[in-house]
């Protein structure tokens, strides 16, 4: 058995095997460009909306990119189009091959990382989720090409067997946010490049993070979904975890999770990591 992509099925073996080695794969064009766009489209209107309490506060005045233009978190909470991204059976069928079982949504979230953007510092997402027991999967979806230019997505693989690192603090200048996971020794960071309408999916301790768009003129705009297995028990109180039909699943809190990514705060005193 397998998931179908585009029309035809592609097999377990083929979406297994680097995900299991490596700690992710790529499935190419699981989406249509058009839907991408669509995407893209649908993000840019919100932007232009301005802010939606809790969820997305962009300051036009800031000189900073990531100010002018934050991340989105949990769009599915408040947008119709984001929910069914997150809820698509294309990537339900390719998470239930990972998970080997049903699987729950538990965020979403949207970056424009326009030029200029500092980019995400090594990190692993299951170190703020902290799913138990076992991890969560990611799927980041490529609404516009992601390479080294723009800041697209760099993996360490191997690391997704080596259990939760304890992080460094991050390069501000470099990274938005401050968890900084450097590769083990032996092991180096891979960059992964992304044309649109393709998802990474990957294992929620593998190491992974993306530098800076350093070009003057492109934007590398990505929706990403995190996902858990249906017999996880314990999850991030942040985390509203969702079957893939829509329906609420509540699951009791796990003790030192919180959103992905603790952001630098500007002027701001640095508050220890276990104090999110």
């Amino acid at each position: 058995m397998g998931a179908g992509v585009g029309g035809a099925v592609v097999p377990a073996g083929v979406l297994l095997r680097p995900f299991e080695e490596d700690g992710f794969t790529v499935v190419r064009g699981l989406f249509g460009v058009g839907e991408a766009q669509s995407l893209c489209a649908e993000f840019t209107a919100l932007h232009a909306a301005g802010p939606v309490p809790d969820h997305f506060a962009p300051d036009p005045a800031d000189p900073d990119p990531l100010r002018r233009y934050p991340r989105v978190m949990q769009p599915h909470e408040f947008d119709a189009v984001a929910r069914d991204f997150l809820l698509d059976a294309r990537l339900r069928a390719v998470l239930e091959v990972l998970f080997a079982e049903e699987v729950l949504a538990a965020q979403s979230m949207f970056y424009f990382k326009p030029p200029g953007a500092r980019g995400q510092a090594l990190h692993q997402d299951n170190f703020y989720l902290r799913v138990e027991p076992g991890t969560c999967v990611a799927a980041w979806l490529a609404c516009e090409p992601a390479d080294r230019d723009n800041g697209g997505l760099e993996v360490v693989p191997g690391t997704h067997r080596m259990g939760l690192f304890c992080p460094e603090d991050a390069d501000a200048e470099l990274s938005f946010a401050r968890e900084y996971v450097p590769p083990p020794p032996g092991l180096v960071t891979v960059p992964v490049d992304l044309a649109p309408g393709d998802v990474l999916f990957f294992n929620g301790s593998l190491v992974h993070g993306s530098g800076p768009n350093r070009t003057a003129d492109r934007f590398r705009r990505s929706f990403v979904g995190h996902y858990v297995a249906r017999s996880a028990t314990r999850i991030g109180a942040y985390y509203r975890t969702l079957t893939m039909s829509g329906a609420r699943v509540a699951l009791p809190a796990s003790e030192g999770a919180g959103p992905c990514g603790t952001e630098f705060v500007p002027h701001g005193p640095r508050r220890p990591v276990s104090d999110r």
